[in-house]
């Protein structure tokens, strides 16, 4: 089976393609955000912490006939 490129561009996707033409700071703006946000290193102190720090979940916690023990 075959690619199909139909061309489409939402209105959204080119809004934002010309607010980047315009704006071409912003994606140094992206960058700084995603490096805050998503892009953290890990240790393996801070993996272990981590999973050492989890608190057991029950099954289901909005269950209306389960409660509790």
């Amino acid at each position: 089976m075959g690619v199909v490129d139909s061309g489409y561009v939402s209105d959204h996707t080119r809004w934002m393609n010309e607010q980047m033409e315009k704006n071409p700071q912003w994606a140094d703006d992206q960058k700084a955000g995603r490096a805050l946000w998503w892009d953290k290193q890990q240790t393996v102190e801070t993996t272990t912490r981590n999973a050492e720090s989890k608190v057991a979940q029950k099954p289901y916690p909005y269950d209306v006939n389960f409660f509790g023990e």
